[in-house]
């Protein structure tokens, strides 16, 4: 394999491990201070974080940033979307798991392209449903726990995350699709939107935030600069550097680094119903994702316009 590609497949690796961490760190923030307030920080450090890099980038280039209005438009209706499945996602994450929380996430794979219809292809092949059934069955066994019963709070926060996600991932594809946007701008935009959004539970609990220890902090600095700006650019930088397919395939593994994370270092435990689950989670969403990408490479038929009634009449003479 080529240094370059290598180089590459390490980035995507890099940020599929990233976001499989984010859960466990996640939860960890939220055990010492409140859920909306670890937002607000991981917003405001990631917004700081665009400026100063937005900054950084127009001196060395000694041009002016070049914003456009749609830019602004879209950030800002991609930032309220990206707001609420954070809000769902962390809350869950609170009442859940990390391990749990990173395979149910991990829906959105086959979720997306049922809401995608950017490349005005007809429906989907039955394999990808069987794929998606298979995906719903694992998320009843995860949430099984010791015995089968209805999905805990946090399980159901986190499914609903899925979904909100995928539509958010739909969103991005249609408004950005054919456009020229910098990737940079738009996740500046969206950071910022969401500082604002969560700024007044900030200043409801600041002495909490004011008082966090360094651990703490820690955590909230990883979330903003890792799990959030560096993962959203990297992604970028590295897809337009391979195949869509083969990117895809990398960052599907972040399921995976978040159950073993979840083990690993928070001590948590998979019994077997949940055990089952995340097999038959992880298999599901591969297959639905080499479904999807070969019905995808597959070029759109054109669609015939139908025959007239005249034109009926002229045939049957």
């Amino acid at each position: 394999m080529p240094l370059a590609r290598r180089g590459t497949d390490a980035v995507l690796l890099l940020v599929a491990l990233v976001w499989g961490s984010s859960y466990l760190v996640a939860k960890s923030a939220t055990d010492v201070l409140p859920v909306l307030v670890v937002l607000f920080a991981r917003y405001a450090v990631s917004a700081l974080a665009c400026a100063l890099a937005g900054g950084a980038l127009v001196t060395a280039r000694r041009r002016r940033p070049g914003w456009t209005r749609a830019e602004l438009r879209t950030g800002g209706l991609l930032g309220v979307t990206q707001a609420a499945v954070l809000v769902l996602e962390t809350y869950g994450v609170a009442h859940t798991s990390a391990a749990h929380a990173g395979l149910i996430i991990s829906l959105t794979i086959v979720l997306t392209p049922l809401l995608d219809r950017t490349g005005g292809r007809p429906g989907l092949p039955p394999a990808f449903f069987g794929a998606a059934g298979l995906c719903v069955v694992a998320v009843g066994l995860l949430t099984a726990g010791a015995g089968l019963h209805a999905p805990r709070l946090g399980d159901a926060l986190v499914l609903a995350a899925a979904v909100v996600r995928a539509g958010h991932v739909a969103l991005v594809g249609r408004l950005t699709a054919g456009r020229p946007m910098d990737p940079l701008h738009l996740t500046t935009v969206q950071t910022a939107v969401g500082s604002v959004l969560f700024l007044p539970a900030a200043v409801v609990h600041a002495s909490a935030l004011a008082h966090a220890d360094a651990a703490t902090w820690g955590q909230l600095v990883y979330l903003a600069l890792f799990c959030s700006v560096f993962a959203f650019l990297a992604q970028t930088w590295a897809v337009q550097r391979t195949s869509a397919s083969r990117a895809s395939l990398l960052l599907g593994t972040e399921p995976v680094w978040a159950v073993a994370a979840g083990i690993g270092l928070g001590g948590e435990r998979l019994t077997l119903w949940a055990s089952l689950g995340a097999v038959l989670m992880v298999a599901g969403t591969y297959w639905g994702q080499s479904v999807e990408r070969a019905h995808r490479a597959v070029p759109p038929q054109p669609v015939q316009p139908r025959p007239t009634a005249g034109a009926l009449r002229f045939r049957a003479r």
